[in-house]
């Protein structure tokens, strides 16, 4: 039986160009998301394409919906030794300190964003841990690396979600199984084209010009494209680099060497 590996927020975007690099690689993959047809779709054009796919409805944000997803994808395609936590929100608005007005905002970040990650990855990590054998790969953001005006929830999930990485690695060193994380910067994917159309209804500009500026914001000069995501995700699936932090902004990855105690 090939490998399985489970990637979340697979639906569209990153996630969905991760499924179909690592179905390319012969992998079976199984795709979840919360919208269930997204998934659906890319499954089929999978397997038209020769390959090996499974969909299956997911919110990262419910823990009994993690356990669910998981034993069906355990059960339809057997030993799961790879995930990509891919799923994730972001939503933006003015730091508030105002009697708790943002606490839903925070929990809501939090619980998909980080939690979310950490269940899916301890849902999996027993069958890894009885293998001896597995990788697990979180997409996190250069908002793990640094702040941003607007989105302080967004920014303190994925800060939670590299630093929960980090600890993460060294507790599983030497014991076969990989972590690593990756933090792009702006991508040209449906998150931000959502970004580019508040920039563009709040300042009056085109949506070119909002795009174009968002692209300028990354050292690279360039929207980081999903594609080149998938491929670093490949290769730290393949080639596992416990504790490594690869920084995408447009132009070539930076890997961060990991932390040692």
């Amino acid at each position: 039986m090939s490998s399985a590996v489970f990637v979340t927020g697979a639906g569209r975007g990153i996630g969905a160009a991760i499924a179909r690099r690592l179905a390319l690689s012969g992998r079976t993959v199984v795709l979840g998301a919360r919208t269930a047809r997204e998934c659906e779709e890319l499954a089929q054009a999978i397997e038209g394409g020769g390959g090996r796919a499974l969909a299956v409805q997911l919110d990262v944000g419910d823990p009994g919906a993690i356990r669910a997803a998981v034993a069906l994808a355990t059960d339809r395609v057997g030993p799961i030794t790879e995930l990509v936590n891919n799923a994730g929100i972001a939503v933006s608005a003015p730091w508030s300190a105002k009697d708790g007005s943002s606490d839903e905002l925070y929990e809501r970040h939090l619980r998909i964003n980080f939690h979310g990650a950490r269940r899916m990855t301890e849902a999996l990590l027993p069958a890894m841990l009885e293998r001896a054998h597995g990788s697990i790969v979180n997409i996190a953001s250069s908002a793990a690396l640094r702040g941003y005006r607007y989105v302080a929830a967004y920014c303190a999930s994925k800060h939670a979600l590299l630093g929960w990485a980090r600890a993460a690695a060294l507790e599983l060193e030497g014991r076969g199984i990989a972590m690593a994380t990756i933090c792009p910067h702006y991508v040209d994917s449906p998150m931000t084209d959502e970004s580019v159309r508040r920039i563009a209804h709040k300042t009056g500009r085109g949506e070119a010009q909002a795009r174009a500026f968002l692209a300028s914001e990354n050292p690279g000069g360039a929207l980081v494209r999903p594609e080149q995501i998938a491929e670093v995700a490949m290769a730290l699936l393949e080639g596992p680099r416990n504790g490594a932090i690869v920084e995408l902004d447009g132009g070539e990855p930076r890997y961060h060497p990991p932390r040692t105690p």
